[in-house]
């Protein structure tokens, strides 16, 4: 009794405190102008809780005082402490400046966006001398992005082209202009060759790149009025040359938007949005649809600590896709109405150049779409997340226990097979989002090495590895294992080292002790059997070893037939491939008869082939396994 006493007598101070919190948010209202904007809940310790935009910041504020608000909402204004406001000139203006703000300070109750699939965007990078790059990940480093690209082909299908309009390049290396030639995209037109001093000026570039830009942008109309201008101005130079270059660029340049033009005014483009919403948990899915053809799909998906309403979540991604996109559709269909979109949708009329529409179909066969979409996004909620409970607990221990800032989507694993340093292969898997992906798997044939080297081994394939993937998207795991102990992480610290990928988080496994090994710790890591982390590690570990052995296996036998096949006279190169064709093995040709070797390579060589792998059959022929090698 004198407990429950006490917290009675507690009660009070804590209601007086709400009280006053809201009174303070009451009169912070009251201050706030009516006109168009952005305003900030933030909590006691002046974090960013929700932004939000607004056609009148006072009436729009207000509205949180004074009705019934979804769950998260509810909770975000019962933490809510302190109120600010960014005046903007419109409505239009007030969602950028949201969208701004929601990219910067990433508030709690804002519904963020997250997504699982990435798409291929070209990539025009911020320096003195740009370049065009194909990623499939946006940064936010400076750079200007275009895309997504769908069919993703259309993506390299675009660098060639814009390297062929306007040479921009697109190779990595540093431009200092000491080069003593340029490279083969100079020799193909393909490039103007920055690289080596005299082919082309800073400002002869600049153009080039201010054109590019343009183009990827799909502002055809604006390139062409600028090339028509500089035509003109080099024909009056007497600049023959240029005019004639100038004017081969423009029929280009025009055949281009024509092409474009075409695809798009009798056929129907429009994304199609659908939501799946499940406790604390929503999947967004997007059709997208050009030239009246879906032509890809699209996942998003949030997870926070109370319920979303659909028009809610669709009200704050739709700002956030569409920042990102260059190809706009004519029309955005939506399974409810959402607030502000008439700001959204002359932002994005502005944005394309032309009027783009937000349709809210509820009959017809713009209704039936919706209505796959919104089966879509059901789908794809079961397949997210209940796939993401277990990979995501063992997500979690991972970024517990290896320090790392983010539980780990893309993981990928390094192991090397060889049989006392002959016929070298590391292997390279790939883990992605729960589950690991076979068609992402690689392997590297290890070159220059007299003997067995597994440190100089890993080493070569982890730089040949993120080597290439600089230079084809820009793009590196959250974290890359080795297989082995700390020889094999040095080597594989080394060669990140020398691309300038110190960033990347790198951990080795140890097979005999099952120990972690991780960079700048002295002593290894020891976990639980049971360990959710420790589990995943050795499962993309054991398979990353099972591909090594097994690609180490096959390039073996294959060596070993060439090898035994090369000391037969008359077997050349075509016999040989024949035989690889039809029999794949010394012991499937072994095991053939001899009518089924002469249907092959004719009766006199097929003889000659029998006798031949009769006397190489060595006194443990038995223990030969199925690709004629030792076990």
């Amino acid at each position: 009794m004198a407990a429950k006493r006490k917290r009675e007598r507690a009660a009070p101070p804590v209601a007086a405190d709400a009280e006053a919190r809201l009174e303070r948010l009451r009169e912070r209202i009251t201050r706030l102008p009516d006109h168009p904007g952005i305003y900030l809940f933030l909590d006691g310790e002046g974090r960013t809780l929700y932004v939000g935009k607004a056609k009148s910041l006072r009436r729009r504020v207000a509205s949180y005082l004074a009705r019934e608000l979804e769950p998260r909402l509810e909770a975000m204004v019962a933490e809510a402490v302190e109120l600010e406001f960014v005046a903007a000139a419109s409505e239009q203006e007030a969602l950028l400046l949201e969208n701004n703000f929601i990219k910067a300070r990433r508030p709690r109750f804002n519904v963020l966006l997250r997504d699982d699939k990435t798409y291929p965007y070209l990539k025009l990078t911020r320096e003195p001398w740009p370049r065009l790059v194909f990623t499939r990940r946006i940064r936010d480093d400076g750079a200007e992005y275009f895309g997504p690209y769908l069919p993703g082909g259309l993506a390299r299908r675009a660098v060639k082209l814009t390297q062929k309009l306007f040479g921009i390049r697109v190779c990595p290396i540093e431009i200092d202009g000491r080069l003593p030639r340029p490279c083969l995209y100079w020799d193909m037109k393909r490039c103007l060759g920055p690289c080596v001093a005299g082919l082309t000026t800073a400002s002869e570039y600049r153009e080039a790149v201010e054109g590019a830009r343009l183009f990827l942008a799909g502002k055809i109309e604006p390139l062409a009025r600028q090339l028509r201008a500089d035509m003109r101005s080099a024909s009056d130079a007497l600049e023959y040359e240029r005019a004639a270059r100038l004017r081969d660029l423009l029929a280009e340049v025009q055949r281009q938007g024509e092409r474009a033009t075409l695809s798009s005014v009798d056929e129907e483009d429009a994304d199609l949005f659908g939501v799946a919403v499940h406790g604390r948990q929503a999947a967004v899915s997007i059709l997208v649809m050009r030239g009246g053809q879906v032509l890809d799909r699209r996942e998003l998906f949030w997870e926070g600590d109370h319920r979303p309403a659909p028009e809610s979540i669709l009200g704050e991604l739709l700002p956030q896709i569409y920042d990102r996109t260059t190809f706009l559709p004519k029309e955005v269909h939506l399974p409810a109405v959402i607030e502000g979109g008439e700001a959204l949708a002359a932002w994005l009329s502005e944005k394309k150049g032309e009027r783009v529409y937000l349709r809210y179909p509820a009959r017809g066969v713009k209704a039936e779409r919706l209505r796959v979409a919104a089966r879509d996004a059901e789908f794809a909620f079961r397949r997210r997340f209940r796939i993401r409970d277990e990979s995501q607990t063992a997500a979690r221990a991972l970024a517990e226990h290896l320090d790392l800032p983010d539980p780990p989507r893309w993981i990928e694993g390094f192991d090397v097979s060889h049989t006392q340093g002959v016929e070298t292969v590391a292997s390279l898997v790939v883990w992605r989002e729960g589950r690991l992906r076979k068609s992402d798997y690689r392997s590297f044939n290890i070159r220059g090495l007299a003997g067995p080297d597994d440190f100089r081994s890993v080493e070569q394939a982890v730089e040949r590895r993120y080597r290439r993937l600089l230079e084809e998207t820009g793009e590196t795991p959250d974290l890359v294992l080795i297989d082995g102990g700390r020889g094999q992480l040095n080597a594989a610290l080394t060669a990140l080292s020398r691309l300038g990928l110190e960033e990347v988080a790198v951990a080795a496994l140890a097979k005999r002790e099952e120990e972690v090994y991780r960079p700048g710790l002295p002593d290894a890591l020891r976990l639980p059997r049971t360990d959710p982390g420790l589990q995943l590690l050795q499962q993309i570990r054991d398979e990353t070893h099972r591909f090594a052995v097994s690609r180490h296996r096959a390039r073996r036998a294959r060596r070993s037939l060439k090898s035994l096949l090369d000391e037969i006279p008359g077997v050349g190169p075509r016999r040989k491939r024949a035989l690889l064709d039809a029999f794949g093995t010394v012991e499937g040709i072994r095991s053939a008869s001899g009518d089924q070797v002469a249907r092959v390579v004719g009766p006199i060589l097929a003889g000659r082939i029998e006798r031949a792998l009769a006397e190489a059959t060595p006194p443990d022929a038995d223990r030969l396994d199925s690709r004629g090698t030792p076990p």
